[in-house]
């Protein structure tokens, strides 16, 4: 008879801890919220912009660059050595300066990313702390963390509604 009512108290005990580790573990997606989201797409859509126009811009002046180097090179018989020299170390210097130009955009555009980020960071932590205390949740991962997982704790699409309520727009300035 004690058998049976220690069994019966170890399965009852095993049955709500496992029940209440299931029902305090979620996840969420922070890279599709980022891409997703209605701040993240406009912060996304405006970083892309600037990136085109940026790549433009260095295009132009790169197409420039080398029809003036074209022009030195049909120009070489004519010109004496130090003004071909001259014209050759002018060029250099406007590339290395394209090339600056262009790690200038890069890096530019990878800071603006990196704070629309941290900016969607700030504003979804207390919005995931409401949630988790709202729901009882004890842990919440992200996605990319976790092997398999029942979809059923997947809380993305919630946490998702609630900051589209709160952040319609990420200042990139």
């Amino acid at each position: 008879m004690k058998f049976i009512y220690n069994l019966l108290i170890i399965f009852t005990v095993s049955f709500f801890y496992s029940q209440t580790l299931k029902a305090e573990t979620y996840f969420l997606d922070f890279k599709f919220i980022l891409d997703q989201s209605s701040a993240g797409k406009k912060a996304n859509q405006i970083l892309k912009s600037e990136l085109e126009k940026g790549i433009k811009s260095l295009k132009d002046r790169e197409n420039k660059l080398q029809k003036e180097e074209k022009e030195i090179i049909q120009q070489k018989k004519v010109l004496s050595a130090e003004e071909y020299k001259k014209k050759i170390n002018s060029l250099r210097s406007k590339v290395s300066s394209l090339q600056k130009d262009r790690q200038t955009i890069l890096n530019k555009i990878a800071a603006k990313r990196n704070k629309a980020r941290s900016t969607l960071l700030k504003s979804l932590n207390p919005i995931v702390k409401d949630y988790m205390a709202k729901k009882n949740i004890k842990i919440v991962l992200d996605k990319k963390s976790i092997l398999l997982a029942d979809e059923a704790l997947d809380i993305t699409k919630d946490i998702m509604q609630e900051l589209n309520k709160n952040l319609k727009t990420i200042n990139l300035n």
